[in-house]
């Protein structure tokens, strides 16, 4: 398990004034399939927080069933969550960097504990006036974006176990809608699907194959 995630950035805001701190981040933005998902988690001011969220870590650094213990634990801890979802068919309008700013902001609006501050993975949101830290690879360092990456990427998950469920030969359950050899066979024996994001390169370039 690697390092454990600190509170700097999120003392940097309380002495500001901030005292209700959002972390941000997001699941599935590389995916070729599926939505990109967001989380906002808002923990409380305590001195004995990292040790009450001990195991919390970047969501990549953990295995599927210590995510979902983390996952579980966050939401008994934290003092709020909130979660944005959009679908492929907005990340081909929009593209993948706005369609994750969008993520991000609904999941903040979802918030019911209205934060003063906000911590993100490496996006600024330009469209919320609050005070904002972007970190790149904040997950990595920031408790409240650990937690919010956690958050996300079990709930992306759990929606592309779901989606598989309607569409098994793409086998979303094992790649979760990301670029592995497996999905690739899939694409090219079943074609495209709704829920695969048209505008992404491996996408695009077998529909531009079926077009010839």
């Amino acid at each position: 398990m690697g390092q454990q995630p600190d509170l700097v950035d999120e003392h940097r805001l309380w002495r500001r004034g901030c005292m209700c701190i959002a972390g941000i981040d997001e699941a599935g933005r590389g995916a070729w399939a599926g939505p990109v998902v967001a989380a906002a988690v808002v923990l409380p001011r305590l001195p004995d927080l990292r040790r009450l969220l001990a195991p919390v870590r970047d969501s990549k650094q953990l295995l599927p069933s210590q995510r979902e213990y983390c996952y579980e634990l966050i939401l008994s801890r934290a003092l709020d969550h909130g979660v944005g979802v959009v679908s492929p068919a907005e990340i081909d309008e929009l593209g993948i960097v706005a369609a994750t700013r969008e993520a991000m902001i609904q999941a903040v609006r979802t918030l019911r504990v209205p934060p003063d501050g906000l911590i993100i993975d490496a996006l600024s949101l330009p469209r919320l006036a609050l005070p904002q830290v972007a970190v790149p690879k904040a997950d990595l360092y920031s408790l409240s974006v650990a937690a919010a990456s956690i958050v996300a990427k079990v709930t992306r998950d759990r929606l592309m176990v779901a989606l598989d469920a309607q569409l098994p030969e793409y086998g979303f359950a094992a790649h979760k809608g990301y670029g592995t050899e497996q999905h690739r066979r899939a694409l090219l024996c079943h074609g495209p699907s709704e829920y695969h994001r048209r505008s992404f390169a491996p996408v695009r370039a077998l529909l531009e194959v079926d077009d010839v």
